[in-house]
């Protein structure tokens, strides 16, 4: 894979990940921009006791553009996008509208094909190691910025989860804080620890490799619908070595990744008429504090809130406003239907 790293009009950072050595990416962009805009501001709640992110400027952003006006394709002619060249492989670079910014922290996107029409399910395990390889090298570039204490890699698929833009792309977070969930996450793991003197994410792999849940495993990985799913369609993907973050992940569980979770998703699509709206979120150890590091397992969370076809889970009364869930779908019927996809 070769990177190459280089400037937009506005100043943000682009970067290539092209799978070809001989590529070559120092194009200029042409495009006349104002300034990236800023002005995100970060407040605390003091009864929950976690961040609130306001970014009022975001009203702003690109909305659900028509094909021809994408501003994640590539640039042709005298259409000029947030990517000045004529193809790609994996691009990143700097939000225009980000949430963070500046010492607060930094916004991302990540492109994982030029092609507008295709999706992560559809691109083949070479392209996803593309993919992997490149989150492992951005969050290990984010993780080394004195501001930043987590990196969260996250895809948002399908209208019904409210993306603005339909070309297959995901985001990086570089947060300056630790979030809620990995914050109490690790402190059910600290009690796990404290109390039997193991390690709550082997114990919940361990215990799940031989059950009825289990949808996929390779040499390296396991993805498993688990016991307590909150969500209708719901799969946690861990890799059988205890490591932080993606950087940690060795070339043989990099590829036995990419071809598991291409696997994942191509069967998540097959399960409806329809392709499956979902989360992907990679959790990965906070950053500059060994303790919290010691605690966290590297683990991909994919979710959905499509539970039937034609029907959406919404956040009813007890979830939204008193954090209970209810699921309509039980674990064992999502990981058989997912098998059998």
């Amino acid at each position: 894979m070769r990177k190459t790293a280089t400037r937009l009009a506005d100043g943000r950072e682009i970067i290539y990940y092209d799978e070809g050595h001989g590529v070559r990416r120092e194009l200029p962009d042409l495009r006349d921009l104002p300034p990236a805009a800023s002005g995100s501001e970060l407040r605390w709640d003091p009864l929950r006791r976690e961040h609130v992110i306001l970014a009022a400027h975001r009203q702003g952003r690109t909305h659900l553009p028509p094909s021809d006006e994408c501003p994640l394709c590539p640039s042709l002619g005298d259409r000029l996008t947030e990517v000045p060249s004529s193809s790609y492989d994996v691009v990143a670079f700097e939000n225009r509208f980000p949430a963070l910014s500046g010492s607060q922290g930094r916004c991302e996107v990540v492109c994982f094909s030029s092609d507008h029409a295709t999706s992560l399910a559809e691109l083949g395990p070479e392209r996803l190691r593309t993919v992997v390889d490149a989150w492992a090298d951005r969050t290990d570039e984010l993780s080394a910025r004195p501001e930043v204490h987590q990196v969260y890699v996250f895809e948002n698929r399908g209208p019904e989860i409210g993306v603005t833009l339909h070309h297959p792309h995901g985001q990086i977070y570089a947060l300056p804080f630790v979030t809620p969930r990995t914050e109490r996450d690790l402190e059910s793991a600290r009690l796990h620890r404290d109390g039997t003197g193991r390690d709550l994410f082997a114990d919940i792999l361990e215990s799940e490799s031989a059950g009825p849940r289990v949808v996929l495993r390779n040499e390296h990985w396991t993805a498993f619908v688990p016991e307590a799913a909150r969500w209708p369609v719901e799969v946690h993907v861990y890799p059988h070595r205890a490591v932080p973050d993606l950087p940690a992940l060795n070339d043989a569980e990099r590829t036995a990744l990419a071809e598991l979770y291409g696997d994942l998703l191509g069967r998540a699509d097959r399960l409806y008429d329809t392709p499956l709206p979902y989360i992907s979120a990679w959790h990965q150890a906070p950053v500059n504090d060994p303790g919290l590091r010691g605690l966290a397992r590297l683990r991909l969370e994919l979710f959905s809130v499509r539970r039937a076809p034609g029907k959406l889970k919404y956040l009813a009364g007890t979830e939204s406003g008193a954090g209970v869930f209810s699921n309509d779908v039980a674990p064992e019927t999502t990981a058989q239907r997912l098998r059998e996809a």
